[in-house]
This record gives structure tokens, sequence and C-alpha cells, in this order.
């Protein structure tokens, strides 16, 4: 699965402390994360992790983007629950597009628990298996 991973200064640790502990389970995946919140992961745990731009400098549009076109499978994004108003906007419309693709996202440390045991469990095997099928039947079509 495409994983990606987000969080506000103030929740970046709790966020890298959450991917030590589940380093094993995150390892099987295909993870990419904001450049501060990448490299942070990375450091801590030795996971690839491609990094994309800073989150104020277009990273969440990049992770966005990735949702729209079916790149991105879970969003761990650990936000701090005091924000100004500006960042709200940003974080609505990231949040929409979650619900419109209908993206599992972690907002904070005890949905992403629940997240990555079912992760662990196989109980998102069901996409893979989507995805493959569709994958097959494009293949398949006469343009």
């Amino acid at each position: 699965m495409n994983i990606a991973f987000m969080a506000h200064d103030k929740r970046k640790e709790l966020l890298v402390q959450f991917c030590v502990e589940n380093c094993g389970v995150l390892a099987e995946h295909k993870l990419c994360a904001t450049a501060a919140t990448g490299k942070l992961i990375a450091d801590a745990t030795g996971l690839e992790i491609q990094r994309l731009m800073s989150g104020n400098h277009g990273g969440d549009q990049q992770i966005a983007a990735r949702i729209s076109n079916k790149e991105i499978d879970l969003l761990f994004f650990f936000r701090y629950p005091v924000f100004n108003e500006s960042e709200r906007t940003d974080e609505a419309a990231l949040l929409r597009l979650c619900d419109l693709h209908n993206i599992p996202v972690a907002t904070n440390i005890k949905t992403a628990e629940i997240i990555i045991k079912a992760l662990e469990r196989g109980d998102f095997d069901w996409k893979e298996a989507n995805v493959a099928s569709v994958r097959r039947r494009k293949s398949s079509m006469i343009y």
C-alpha cells in the first residue's frame, strides 16, 4: 500500500515514535511524507521514505494531488488541534479529498494505532485485490 505521513510541528515527535514502534509493518509498504516529517521518520527508523516538499512549500498539496490521483491508500496526519484559520482551510480540503476518495486517515495516535493493527492483520488486502483487478481489466480492453 502507498502510505503518506504529515504532522504539525507539535506532533512530529509523536508520529516519529509511532513509526519507530510500527517499523516492521511500515517497512512492507511504499511510504512518502512531507520533507521534515519524512527526514525525522527516516532518521529514526531507517525506513525508505520518499520526501516531498515541506508542507508550507507545497508538500501538503503534493499529497493532496496523489490522493486525487489514487496514489495514496492511507494517510497518517497527526494534527495539533489548536491552529490558525488559514491552516484550517487547507486541512479541510485535504480531509475532504480523503473522504471523497475513501482514504482512511488518522489524525491522532489512537486512530493511527487502530489503522496500523488493521494493516498488520491484512484488513486492507481487499484494496490491493481491487487495484490488481482494475489493472487486469484495463490491460484487456480494446481501444
